[in-house]
């Protein structure tokens, strides 16, 4: 492949002739908690009573979630100054969840990590460019090869000191390119904004308009309690995961949130398909069609004559899980047998028009959000193609 000019050929592709490559310790320092004190479940102390204490659960995107975190005391926090996070630093996974990160863009108060990160901090660079460049697909890779192949994955602090980072040797370049990431990322989190309230509002709704406790104008009939095993057919399937195809001819429904496809179908009508294992009352799938089924999904179909299939779904998509939860003194559910279907009250209006109705608006929302989301995954796809010609240099940005 012929090499543009102003450009060379180095072991992580085609860069700039004025770009570099380094080391990443050359650059930051990386601090872990490993070789430091740790601390025992002893050490950790209430909400609001110490520091958070930052693990790889708590990065989603490059960016932290800290609702669930876990507070160290302050005697265990100052025992390691090396690894108190402050805003501009970043946090990156070395053990579990290997290479993700987080760009900490604000101050979020007296924190530290566990040892499942490392600290990188006391940055050369530009500190949001270094976030970016370890997020892109070149270092994913790169982390994987050097993987230790153990039980857990984990990387050592040394490999991680060596990871190789491409750096314009201007560093406002570097900073008009991390700009120009932040800008497409703050879209894609004003999207998730405005998903994560879409999901609210329809939480709410489901919660009011489900239980009768607000009725839709125009309606003013009573409700009934039905188990689900009076008012449909409920059973599971005969296929196996292994007979799906790609770019068979009709879904296929298996034990997950994806739906293959298959070459067969087995049914064709208004059903819900409910996995009996794994996502327990997490996984629900309406459609309205052919389709067919693996051997432990059930399929509830052949819905009573004054019965809404759709309102069935969204009922059981808010009420099932709590209720096969609620069967059993352990936190989750192996599998459902069938009599845990059969058995479920369904509460709902006599007047299948009103259910009708119910399930309309709970629809509308669900195409909200859908939309969003499908604008939003439009914009992580554009970011990665952006992270990739800029990170590389293949793009040149103007410098201010």
């Amino acid at each position: 492949m012929d090499i543009p000019q102003g450009y060379k050929q180095t072991e992580l592709g085609i860069i700039p002739e004025d770009w570099e490559i380094v080391n990443l310790g050359s650059v930051a320092k990386i601090n872990g908690r490993i070789g430091f004190r740790g601390y025992t479940t002893a050490d950790l102390v209430g909400v609001g009573q110490g520091a958070y204490t930052i693990g790889g659960k708590h990065i989603t995107n490059m960016v932290l979630d800290l609702h669930d975190a876990e507070y160290i005391s302050w005697q265990k926090y100052y025992e390691s100054p090396e690894i108190m996070v402050r805003k501009g630093d970043i946090v990156f996974a070395q053990r579990g969840t290997l290479g993700k990160s987080a760009f900490i863009v604000n101050d979020i108060g007296p924190a530290t990590i566990n040892p499942s990160l490392v600290l990188i901090n006391k940055i050369k660079c530009d500190n949001e460019y270094l976030s970016y460049w370890l997020q892109c697909d070149k270092i994913v890779e790169y982390i994987c090869s050097i993987n230790s192949q153990t039980s857990i994955p984990m990387i050592t602090q040394n490999q991680i000191e060596h990871i190789p980072v491409v750096l314009s040797r201007i560093k406002a370049e570097q900073q008009a390119i991390a700009e120009a990431l932040g800008d497409i990322d703050g879209l894609i989190a004003t999207l998730n904004k405005k998903i994560a309230k879409k999901r609210l509002i329809k939480q709410g709704a489901m919660s009011q308009l489900l239980t009768g406790k607000k009725r839709l104008p125009g309606f003013s009939g009573p409700w009934m309690e039905r188990k689900l095993g009076a008012i449909s057919h409920i059973k599971t399937g005969s296929c196996n995961g292994d007979q799906a195809v790609d770019n068979g001819k009709y879904p296929f429904f298996v034990r997950s949130q994806k739906v293959y496809a298959i070459d067969s179908y087995s049914y064709d009508g208004e059903a819900i398909l409910v996995p009996g294992e794994g996502g327990i009352g997490s996984i629900f799938h309406y459609i309205n069609g052919k389709f067919d089924y693996h051997q432990r999904v059930y399929k509830i179909s052949d819905f009573a004559d004054n019965v809404c299939g759709k309102y069935i779904f969204f009922y059981m998509s808010r009420y099932f899980g709590e209720y096969a939860l609620s069967l059993t003194v352990k936190a989750t559910v192996d599998s459902l047998r069938l009599p845990t279907f059969e058995e479920f009250v369904i509460c709902m209006p006599l007047n299948i028009e009103e259910q009708q109705a119910i399930a309309t608006i709970l629809n509308d929302m669900d195409k909200e959000i859908d939309d969003l989301e499908a604008q939003r995954d439009k914009y992580r796809l554009l970011k990665s193609g952006m992270m990739q010609k800029l990170l590389t240099g293949q793009i040149r940005l103007k410098i201010k």
